[in-house]
């Protein structure tokens, strides 16, 4: 007996959201798909800030081979987040040649927004991982991108024991193809791989230099110009020269009697300051051809997200513009 309802069209693995703004303003989805071992969960009440997808997977985690792809698109004027329920787990390959793999490509129209902050991917021991994110952007479309990583199950006894990973991550602004094309603005890739070209460089492990956890923050666009700004202010902020203070004996006095008239914004950053000393996290910032990026490595998970984290608080704008629920991956 032949089924009454069309074929379906999707495939294992791929999926697809488009997002459109209803008359309401409020942003809705407009298409929904996903199949294993892909998931999308969505709250059944839209949100007023904006349309929150959480991306997961299958028991958790991606299996050696797995292949995920998923399209987005985000119409004039919408608004989207997303977001996970937890570290995605990438398991172990039987063979190096057997790569997991995950694909995103997003399309953001004029005046639309992306903010994807998501946990950590969390590679196992032997495990083989290629992940590819590819931004297309009309000229005053905003993102806000974490790409980040940890060194696997540490309770184990796991420090960057998988095989490889590769992360790629592309930005474009979109031409209007007649007259201009698409242009680059930001290509970062990171390769972790465990087989050392050369007998002389250090080990994979060894070349962390104890970090956990390191991850890219990618800022793009009108509504990410206020945390951008933030960011390459508090960089420029940071002590330099080694941290070490080459100011004279009189001049620190004079500081530290003056403290009590240092701004809320001074006084919250000598307590950062102070923390990312204590927790040995380390960053920079960058501004490149529009975008912000920033790097940045700690020697916990707990610390690299309590430092993203607060930092994003701190400005404000992304719970503004997307809602509390786009920073409920990073809550400490």
């Amino acid at each position: 007996m032949n089924s009454p309802f069309p074929q379906s069209s999707s495939a294992d693995g791929k999926g697809r959201i488009v997002v459109r703004r209803l008359p309401t303003g409020i942003s809705g989805l407009e298409t929904f798909e996903y199949q294993y071992p892909l998931k999308l969960v969505t709250p059944k009440r839209p949100r007023e800030t904006s349309a929150l997808v959480y991306l997961l997977s299958y028991g958790g985690g991606l299996v050696g081979g797995d292949k995920v792809s998923l399209e987005i698109e985000v119409e004039a004027g919408a608004r989207l987040s997303l977001a996970t329920q937890g570290h995605t787990k990438i398991f172990k390959s039987a063979s190096p040649d057997i790569v997991t793999r995950q694909t995103m490509r997003v399309k953001i129209a004029a005046g639309a927004a992306v903010c994807l902050l998501p946990d950590p991917i969390q590679p196992f021991a032997h495990s083989v991982y290629e992940q590819i994110q590819v931004f297309r952007l009309a000229r005053n479309a905003s993102l806000c991108l974490l790409d980040w990583v940890t060194e696997g199950r540490s309770a184990l006894g796991e420090h960057w024991s998988f095989v490889k990973w590769v992360g790629r991550n592309e930005v474009w602004t979109m031409g209007d193809g007649q007259a201009t094309q698409d242009r680059l603005l930001v290509r970062d890739i990171a390769i972790l791989d465990s087989k050392r070209a050369y007998p002389q460089l250090p080990t994979l492990r060894e070349s962390m230099n104890g970090l956990t956890v390191f991850g890219t923050l990618i800022l793009r666009g009108p509504l990410m110009k206020s945390v951008g700004e933030f960011f390459l202010a508090e960089f420029a902020a940071l002590p330099r020269l080694g941290a070490r203070d080459w100011r004279s004996d009189d001049a620190k006095g004079q500081k530290d009697a003056g403290s009590d008239d240092l701004s809320p914004r001074e006084k919250w950053r000598e307590e950062r300051v102070q923390r990312e000393k204590e927790n040995k996290v380390l960053w920079s910032a960058a501004s490149i051809r529009g975008c912000v990026v920033v790097k940045f490595g700690a020697p916990t998970f707990e610390a690299g997200r309590l430092w993203i984290g607060s930092m994003l608080a701190q400005e404000g704008s992304i719970a503004q513009h997307f809602g509390e629920q786009a920073l409920m991956c990073l809550r400490w």
